[in-house]
């Protein structure tokens, strides 16, 4: 009968033989050790590429020796937000040598739970968290639970367990009103979000209102906020244009994020309204589209790719002990970037009641 000693997957001790040098020598190798002599490295990589050698993480968890896998859970991997900053994070940990399991919660805190728990059976050495309310939803509290290191991402606030990070959602909104009120001088405006759960998007509201009732206290702010499916949603966006929720429609709107600008967007041009002529529109979270669309999308871009650093250089200094103190809340500013939708600032054209038909 023929040996299947050729399918046989190399082990750590089939390393050490080829290359002359001990178990743990491989492994402190592998581990990116820098104490292991020059030549014993060499050969323990020669032999690696040879054999075709793979090492098990979670053998060596097994062992007691430093885990090298980190779990992330992301509300959303269709999200292009969400699919960016995964695609960073995995970079930021395998530049650091480690491995990452991503998941998505489908926006089920349920889900999140769970994954939490799974990333624990996993035994990751930390765990990065975008949790589908807030730092106070189960994920966070299943992390607490296990005592598992972890950061926690974009949907949050200050926490007194973990790290946070995210974007400077309460500043960036609030250069919208800068924006919209205090340059452009509008009114009346709607705020509109496809969700009411998010951490992210209830700074976003507190950010812009407190902001747009410092620059003029008599402004009219209307709020659309809603958890429901896509066809009801439209639905509301009509409803409140046709006056049937609200007898006056607003100068101006700003989208709580990526997937309600293009929402908003959609039902404007099925009403047959001009953008910015009727309604000036700005959106929080920039993308490719909103820049090649015409008329063009005013939009506060996140900062993605240096969330992705903060937290992974967050998280990896827990794991690795490098930073043993309290808990930090990291804020990234954002930008905004003034497109075709929002129209002429106040100084450049005729002031415009904020109550039209």
């Amino acid at each position: 009968m023929q040996s299947d000693d050729k399918h046989r997957r190399a082990t750590i001790h089939d390393v050490a033989r080829a290359a002359g040098v001990s178990a743990a020598t491989v492994s402190k190798v592998l581990r990116g050790v820098k104490t292991v002599r020059a030549d014993n490295a060499e050969r323990v990589h020669k032999a690696v590429s040879e054999l075709g050698y793979r090492m098990d993480p979670l053998a060596s968890g097994l062992r007691g020796e430093h885990r090298r896998i980190i779990g992330a859970v992301v509300p959303d991997l269709e999200s292009p937000f969400f699919g960016k900053l995964v695609t960073e994070l995995e970079s930021l940990a395998e530049a650091a040598g480690y491995h990452m399991i991503v998941a998505s919660s489908r926006e089920s805190e349920a889900r999140e739970a769970d994954l939490a728990a799974r990333m624990n059976d996993w035994r990751v050495a930390g765990c990065i968290l975008v949790p589908v309310r807030s730092e106070r939803g189960p994920g966070a509290e299943k992390l607490l639970d296990f005592g598992m290191t972890a950061v926690l991402v974009d949907r949050v606030s200050a926490d007194e367990r973990f790290d946070t990070v995210s974007a400077d959602n309460h500043e960036a909104s609030a250069s919208v009103a800068d924006l919209l009120i205090g340059r452009q001088g509008h009114k009346h405006i709607l705020l509109h979000g496809a969700t009411r759960i998010s951490k992210a998007i209830r700074n976003r509201l507190a950010g812009f209102g407190e902001r747009a009732r410092a620059l003029d206290p008599g402004v009219v702010i209307d709020e659309l906020l809603s958890d429901e499916p896509l066809e009801t949603q439209r639905a509301a966006i009509r409803s409140y244009f046709d006056g049937k929720v609200n007898g006056h429609r607003p100068t101006a709107i700003f989208s709580l994020s990526q997937h309600s600008t293009l929402l908003v967007l959609s039902e404007i041009r099925r009403m047959g309204l001009r953008i910015p002529e009727d309604v000036a529109l700005v959106g929080f979270d920039d993308a490719d589209w909103m820049q090649t669309t015409w008329p063009s999308i005013t939009a506060v871009a996140q900062p993605v790719s240096a969330i992705a650093k903060r937290a992974m250089t967050a998280l990896l200094a827990r794991v690795e002990g490098e930073h043993t103190g309290f808990p930090v809340q990291y804020l990234e500013p954002c930008t905004l970037l003034v497109r075709q939708s929002a129209g002429q600032s106040e100084t450049e054209r005729p002031r415009r009641s904020g109550r039209s038909g």
